[in-house]
């Protein structure tokens, strides 16, 4: 099955693809055509999410094809995550709060001054990592996508909390957007899918 998603905005390309592995036989392959290696990596990794593997080829500057095989059936869950327990860091225990997720949707805190509005950002980003109590995901969109990138004043805050077992995922079409595809820091690419799907399972959201 051949899928031509070039153009199309996230998140139908992840959508339009997880429906065609679910319709799907045992031995075929779906090729989904995309327009950027964002898009690449949102479908990459839907496919893993789905326990399958995906290989990608650059057909020009602005065209990229990727193949997905499908295996023994696909699971029709979604990349949110499960009750089960994930281990953090080595020799660190886990004292992120299951189900809890914070959402970034903005490199400023508020509303008002700008440097007032980084400055507050900042603040609030290093007091998480002062919590007793840790948040499971972290999911960053809009202008929040600078907050994961090169320049940030965040960086050290996030990455600590990364390798605490914290999961970061950054909106890709922002990345995107805000010309900064090469320059993420921390964490990983994610679609406005997975953002849907995390914020609705999550049991406790925090917004700045």
């Amino acid at each position: 099955m051949k899928l031509d998603e070039r153009g199309k905005q996230c998140p139908k390309p992840v959508i339009d693809t997880k429906k065609a592995l679910e319709s799907c036989n045992p031995g075929e392959t779906v090729e989904v055509l995309v327009y950027n290696e964002i898009a690449v990596q949102n479908l990459s990794k839907m496919a893993a999410s789905k326990g399958l593997s995906a290989v990608s080829e650059k057909i020009s500057d602005n065209e990229f094809s990727v193949k997905i095989p499908v295996g023994q059936g696909v699971t029709p869950a979604s990349g949110a995550p499960d009750d089960s327990d994930e281990e953090p860091a080595a020799g660190r225990p886990d004292s992120r709060k299951k189900g809890m997720a914070v959402v970034l949707s903005s490199n400023l805190m508020g509303h008002g001054d700008p440097e007032l509005g980084k400055a507050l950002m900042k603040g609030f980003v290093y007091a998480l990592t002062q919590q007793d109590v840790l948040p499971e995901t972290i999911l960053l969109y809009n202008s929040g996508a600078y907050l994961s990138c090169e320049g940030s004043d965040n960086l050290e805050d996030l990455k600590s909390m990364e390798s605490q077992g914290v999961e970061i995922l950054t909106c890709g079409t922002c990345l995107n957007f805000y010309g900064l595809s090469e320059k993420l820091q921390v964490g990983s690419v994610t679609n406005m899918y997975e953002i849907v799907e995390r914020m609705t399972a999550a049991k406790l959201l925090v917004r700045p």
